[in-house]
């Protein structure tokens, strides 16, 4: 205990310090003028607390910087830039007004549990998504040694299967016939779209040699999105969708007008900006139908069919869905799983 008696003008002189546990340089704290020990032995307490917070402050990083050393945690694993971006937008909009400043240490269970909540009016997934994410974070402090236990809670969502929206047979022809009739530039993309059940960024990444005409098939090995660039399928998976005969001379058409561009679809004017969702919203609205987004031309392809008794195996092989519960949702818009439940009715 550094205190001392100054004779001179009979008062105490209180000091404290410790050496930083990594750099290993003194933290001082000091104060004069005492005129009591029993207040010197206080104003010793108070220096205590002041110079292990110094050090506390410059060892445990704030959430705010925590999550940039987390960023790059995260490219250093691998992860795809869209992921990244997605997750760091969502923390940073969720946490960092109520946290940033904050020491990742102390951030309790019932901080995040607030966070959660927060966030009410978002779906069950969203939700949920953001937990995960939450989670990740203070996963990687404890790997880093700064927190003992990650005080992420256990949280439950009730997530109902809600159905999709989709386009019906008779809508989904007429807004081809439509977009064909008026010269949409978009009109392969749809056309495509609604045959094979690709996704947006696969769709993007088709190159004419994935196309075998002699086997009526595609081979769908790669997608792109604006942050990665050109890469595998969501799901990682390779897979094949057959060439129906409608199809067939679609893209037989088309390959003759493309000539010699390595890509199946053209270069629709900012498709690469994401204004495909955009393009599909207006067009849609223009000729009466109702709107659904580009990613719903996939649920419709899997929804029409299931309903023409096309089996979810088969759906889930071609789609490249590895989730059987995505499926239900499907089978549950198609109508499958109820269709003739009510025919041993009699009652009149």
């Amino acid at each position: 205990m550094a205190i001392k008696f100054n004779e001179s003008d009979e008062t105490y002189e209180v000091s404290f310090y410790k050496r930083h546990p990594i750099t290993r340089i003194p933290v001082r704290a000091a104060r004069k003028g005492i005129k009591s020990k029993a207040e010197a032995t206080r104003v010793f307490t108070e220096l205590v607390v002041q110079v292990e917070r110094k050090i506390h402050r410059s060892v445990m990083p704030t959430w705010s910087q925590f999550l940039k050393e987390y960023i790059t945690h995260c490219r250093n694993r691998g992860l795809t830039e869209k992921t990244i971006s997605c997750a760091e937008l969502c923390l940073n909009a969720y946490t960092l007004k109520a946290w940033g400043s904050r020491t990742i240490d102390n951030i309790s269970t019932d901080d995040i549990r607030v966070i959660i909540q927060g966030a009410e009016g978002k779906s069950a997934s969203h939700r949920k998504n953001l937990l995960k994410m939450i989670r990740g974070v203070f996963l990687f402090a404890t790997e880093r040694n700064l927190m003992i236990r990650n005080p992420t809670p256990t949280m439950k969502f009730q997530e109902g299967l809600k159905i999709k929206k989709v386009l019906t047979e008779e809508q989904a022809r007429f807004l081809l016939r439509r977009a064909h009739e008026l010269g949409s530039e978009w009109y392969p993309h749809w056309f495509l779209a609604l045959h094979t059940g690709m996704r947006n960024g696969e769709l993007y990444a088709l190159t004419k040699d994935k196309v075998t005409f002699d086997t009526r098939q595609i081979l769908v090995d790669s997608s792109w999105n604006n942050k990665d660039g050109f890469k595998c399928t969501k799901s990682g998976d390779d897979r094949i969708v057959p060439i129906n005969d409608e199809c067939l001379v679609f893209l037989r058409e088309l390959f003759l007008k493309t000539g010699d561009l390595p890509f199946v679809l053209p270069r629709a004017t900012k498709w690469s900006k994401g204004e495909q969702a955009r393009a599909l919203k207006m067009f849609l609205i223009s000729i009466g139908l109702p709107v659904i987004r580009f990613h719903d031309l996939r649920a419709s392809w899997a929804t029409l069919l299931l309903s023409k008794g096309v089996p979810a195996v088969k759906v889930m092989s071609m789609g490249g869905w590895k989730d059987y519960k995505t499926m239900v949702i499907y089978l549950r818009k198609a109508g499958v799983d109820i269709h003739g439940a009510t025919d041993t009715l009699k009652l009149h």
